[in-house]
């Protein structure tokens, strides 16, 4: 992994107080116009960059991460930015990790901002879901 590679963290994920992860999802948490706002904003400040929401499967036995929203720098891949994920939540090399955007496993190799232009949400961040198992089967974004 290149040193290169730095992720800038925004946002603190919402938490309980137990500190776990609360189950409500980004969107729920924050309405469409302030989302749509915030990810403007961070786009024009940062171009060379992109806004990733980052949550883990309901269902999923996998650690929680402990923030959800992330700069990526555009030209991360895939791979590079699961290793970020495996690293954040201090998953053993061993266990399996599996990332999609919009249920579909990108390829590893795939360029976040090419990602990015083809699943942003209608509010401008791309939405990653993590999870340690396949749960949405094995289609496959080419």
């Amino acid at each position: 992994m290149p040193a290169r590679v730095a992720i800038l963290q925004i946002f603190s994920g919402s938490h309980n107080s137990k500190g776990y992860m609360a189950r409500s999802s980004f969107k729920q948490d924050h309405d469409l116009e302030k989302r749509r706002a915030e990810a403007a904003r961070i786009r024009e400040k940062y171009p060379d960059r992109i806004p990733v929401i980052v949550e883990k499967a309901e269902r999923s036995d996998i650690p929680n991460i402990d923030k959800k929203k992330y700069l990526v720098p555009a030209d991360l891949t895939v791979g590079q930015f699961v290793y970020v994920i495996r690293k954040r939540i201090k998953l053993s090399a061993e266990k399996a990790i599996f990332i999609f955007v919009d249920n579909v496993l990108p390829p590893t190799g795939a360029i976040m901002s090419t990602i990015y232009d083809e699943k942003k949400d209608e509010d401008g961040f791309l939405y990653v879901t993590y999870s340690g198992e396949n749960t949405f089967g094995l289609e496959i974004l080419a």
